[in-house]
This record gives structure tokens, C-alpha cells and sequence, in this order.
């Protein structure tokens, strides 16, 4: 019994041993902490975690890295002492930055080169936007939410509408008029007078059958504040006008039209500035039904796109004449080529001219 109790003591008295003379014990009470629900605009937040020197050596942080530049790091400079405290602070900027948040800080040490991670955490409840937020676009004393307006995909025989907001930042009233309207855009504003901090809107609807045009097109139209022109008082509008081919039946799918290309990408390798590169992009109708070439154009004024017959038959082959005048570039060169066709499934397709163009000496 006697040779037992020795034998544990002994174990004891050296786990005790160990850990008095270990000089790699540091620790962190709390490595994970919740702020909760902060909010924006009440500023930054901190929160100091206390690290705990319980080796036998002077405990050293030699660096404390963030996984966020929204979070900045402060620590104890100066060596720790054995059994002694020091902190590391984290301090949270939640300007910009609503919603959830789980940010780190890794803390490397002389014991623990690797580095130690603690986390801080929390919910961020936006700040209530301002109208200087919402209308950032100005006309003097006219705000505009936007300046641009994408209707993104519009379909043939399709109108789509949209807005921006305005807001009068000013002390008198503002009457706002267009000038330069397309026929396929109807405008109107309400109200037509904006009382000082007053908002509205104006509403634009897009008439793609008026627009008759296909792909990606972009109109603008001119803003009159009080009768009066200010610097870029332009709003634009795009779109992307398709074909709806979301109602074909499977028969009609089947006997659809197809366009195939022998190649849609043609390197013409290295050429002089000033030359021309001429390539013919050859294609057949593998369909069962006539393919029609909507719309082909090209992502430069320098290229130019020919097709001999815009109706093919099926069974039947066509080409596309692309030039491009290399005029005026030089290095690695890239130009597109968008052909728009009735092709159900491949309505838009890219070619592309592509090569190196080098200076004259």
C-alpha cells in the first residue's frame, strides 16, 4: 500500500514539477466573444481579451494580425512576466458594414509562433439612410438616386417600366422638364414641381416593338431643371432585346433553325499597325427551319462584319466578312463580333478576331 501511495505521489509531485518549470503555458480566458446587436452609427466597438502568462519565461506577442482591415488590433507591448496579465485588444468599425459579423484576430506569440485565434462576432443594425444617401447623383439642387437606368432583359413586343427617385436639396421649388426623349421612351415625373425636400419620381417606360432593334442598346434623354441646362444632366437607359422563345413547343424546338460555325475564334497571329486582317467566318443552317440573321455587330468602329444573305436555308452554308483596320493599335488585340440569329437555342453568338499587332518602326 505504502509502495502505491509513493508511486502516485511521485507521479503528482512531477505533473507539478512540469508545470511550475513548463515556460510554454499562455492562455486566454475568453478567445470567442459576442458583441450582440451593435449599431452603425454608434460607432466602433472594443473588446479586451486578457492573455495569461502561466509559464515560467517573460511571454512576448510579437505580432497580432486581423482578418479584416474593418478591425483594429492594440496589445501589450512590453514582455509579460511569468503568472502576470496582459490584453489584446480588439476594436470593431461597423461604419458601412450592416448585418452579421465574425472577424478574427490571430495572436503570435514567443510560445506560440503558429499563432492563437480569437473571434469576435456580432449583428450590426444599419443606420437610417439619409437623403444625401439615397440621392447622390446632383443637378445643383436636384438629386437623383441614379443617372443610369439598365431595364435588363427586355423581349420583342415587350414594354417594361422603371424609376428614379429626385429630391430637391434646395429652398426653392424645382420644375423639372425632358428634352431629347426617344419615340420608344415615355417619361413622366410626379410630382411635376418638387417642393424644397420634396421627393418624387420619375417613371420610364421602355417600348422595345417602338425600338425595333435587337441585342444591347443604350438611349439618353436631357434633364431641364427650371428651364434651365445643367452640366451632365443626361440619364440613359439600356437594354438587352431578345427574342421570347420561352413559349416554343418541343415541335417547334425540333424544327427551329440552327447556326453552326466551322470556328468562332481566329488567332491571326502577328501583323504590322496599319494592315488590314480579313477572315471569313463560315457557318451553316443544320436546322430544319430558314435562319435569320437579326443583328451582327462588332465591339470596335475598327471591325467591320459583312454577312453575304441574312435568310438561310436549311442544309445551306453562308459566311461573315470581318475586317479589322489595325490602324492605330498595337499589342495583344482582341475584337468581338456578335451575331443575333432565331436560333431558339443559341440566339447570341460571339466571335472573336485575335492577335498581335506590332509597331512600325
Amino acid at each position: 500500500m505504502k509502495t502505491v501511495l509513493s508511486f502516485t505521489t511521485a507521479i503528482l509531485l512531477s505533473l507539478t514539477l512540469f508545470s511550475q518549470t513548463n515556460p510554454s503555458l499562455v492562455e486566454f480566458p475568453v478567445s470567442d466573444y459576442n458583441f450582440g446587436v451593435i449599431t452603425e452609427e454608434g460607432g466602433s466597438v472594443s473588446y479586451s481579451f486578457e492573455v495569461i502568462n502561466g509559464g515560467t519565461s517573460p511571454l512576448i506577442i510579437s505580432r497580432v494580425a486581423t482578418s479584416c482591415g474593418c478591425t483594429t488590433p492594440e496589445w501589450t507591448k512590453e514582455p509579460i512576466a511569468p503568472m502576470s496579465k496582459g490584453v489584446i485588444k480588439a476594436i470593431y468599425d461597423p461604419k458601412g458594414r450592416p448585418g452579421p459579423f465574425n472577424k478574427t484576430i490571430t495572436v503570435y506569440t514567443n510560445v506560440n509562433p503558429a499563432g492563437t485565434v480569437l473571434t469576435i462576432r456580432g449583428q450590426v443594425t444599419p443606420r437610417k439612410k439619409t437623403a444625401e444617401d439615397t440621392y447622390r447623383r446632383r443637378l445643383n439642387d436636384l438629386g437623383l438616386s441614379a443617372t443610369h437606368l439598365n431595364v435588363n432583359r427586355v423581349f420583342v413586343n415587350q414594354t417594361v417600366t422603371d424609376t428614379i427617385g429626385v429630391y430637391n436639396f434646395g429652398a426653392n421649388p424645382i420644375k423639372l422638364t425632358f428634352n431629347g426623349i426617344p419615340s420608344h421612351l415615355t417619361v413622366e415625373v410626379v410630382p411635376e414641381t418638387l417642393k424644397p425636400q420634396q421627393q418624387g419620381k420619375i417613371t420610364i417606360t421602355f417600348d422595345s416593338n417602338k425600338r425595333n432593334e435587337w441585342g444591347f442598346v443604350v438611349d439618353r434623354f436631357s434633364v431641364l431643371v427650371n428651364n434651365e441646362t445643367p452640366q451632365n444632366n443626361l440619364i440613359s437607359v439600356s437594354a438587352n432585346i431578345e427574342e421570347d422563345f420561352s413559349k416554343f413547343t418541343d415541335e417547334q424546338l425540333i424544327n427551329s433553325p440552327k447556326i453552326s460555325f466551322v470556328e468562332l475564334n481566329k488567332d491571326f497571329g502577328n501583323v504590322k499597325e496599319g494592315e488590314s486582317i480579313n477572315h471569313e467566318f463560315v457557318f451553316s443552317n443544320t436546322g430544319k427551319s430558314d435562319l435569320i440573321i437579326r443583328k451582327i455587330k462588332a465591339s470596335c468602329g475598327c471591325t467591320t462584319v459583312n454577312p453575304k444573305v441574312t435568310i438561310i436555308k436549311p442544309g445551306e452554308s453562308s459566311s461573315l466578312s470581318a475586317t479589322f483596320r489595325t490602324s492605330g493599335f498595337t499589342g495583344r488585340q482582341s475584337k468581338s463580333i456578335t451575331v443575333i440569329t432565331n436560333d431558339p437555342k443559341n440566339s447570341t453568338q460571339t466571335l472573336r478576331l485575335s492577335g498581335t499587332v506590332t509597331k512600325e518602326e
